[in-house]
């Protein structure tokens, strides 16, 4: 566990957290970042149960909470990431995304933005422009969820409409910021949504569901390149308009 952080109580006999004192919630907004390279340091099922519980606290229209998770671990983890990294090193055609995550067309600030964030992790990486091997290579690294210990799958009923998403959204955020509250990292990955077909395959997850991510928690290799990452963001005064009389 990274020791600049104050670190939750450990766990009792039974291997659940003995309280959830951890980093405030203030500290965690702040401290939340997309983390890809992992410990192989486990991370017991009660503490997983607990995240969960408390990322269930997220609002949803009309209190319907429409997520649904399925989290892996060991062996279970293993075959199914052995199986989508196959099928991409096999650049699979077949695998298509079930929605669309991102515009078919780039426009301003978006598309800056987006070029920063790939050139500053490629940098870090040593991976020069144009090597679409080595880009291949790190990409599949998605489906190891990074090497973290535990990945989830978060999905909802395809008979639900987008307001519901953005439910989606506040429970995920939710987990990522609980994971904070115990020590441990994430990172958020839509990449998994393209091997949907896998996935509910080796889970049997009913095919009325929509995979729209998944997740890796665990906890960060502080050596690792790729984690020394920063990310900007733009200033409040470049996104909010305040009407304030």
């Amino acid at each position: 566990m990274p020791s600049s952080e104050t670190a939750p109580s450990p766990p009792d006999a039974a291997g659940a957290p003995s309280s959830d004192s951890g980093i405030g919630v203030l500290d965690a907004l702040m401290s939340r970042r997309a983390v890809r390279a992992f410990l192989p340091t486990p991370v017991e099922r009660p503490v997983i149960e607990r995240i969960l519980e408390i990322a269930s606290r997220a609002p949803s229209g009309s209190n319907i909470q429409p997520w649904q998770v399925w989290v892996v671990a060991g062996a279970a983890k293993e075959r199914l990431c052995a199986k989508i990294l196959a099928a991409h090193d096999a650049d699979d055609a077949s695998h298509i995304d079930p929605y669309q995550y991102y515009p078919a067309t780039w426009a301003e600030p978006y598309l800056s933005r987006r070029r920063k964030i790939g050139g500053d992790l490629y940098g870090l990486l040593g991976i020069a422009k144009g090597d679409k091997a080595a880009m291949h290579r790190q990409f599949g690294r998605n489906y190891t969820f990074f090497g973290a210990p535990v990945g989830l799958f978060l999905g909802l009923d395809d008979s639900l409409a987008v307001g519901s998403w953005f439910d989606l959204g506040t429970f995920l955020q939710s987990v990522l910021l609980a994971a904070r509250g115990f020590g441990l990292h994430s990172c958020p990955q839509q990449a998994f949504s393209r091997y949907h077909r896998l996935i509910r395959e080796e889970l049997d997850i009913p095919s009325s569901v929509v995979i729209a991510c998944g997740v890796a928690i665990g906890y960060e290799d502080p050596s690792a390149p790729e984690n020394r990452l920063t990310t900007m963001r733009e200033p409040v005064s470049s996104f909010a308009r305040f009407h304030w009389d």
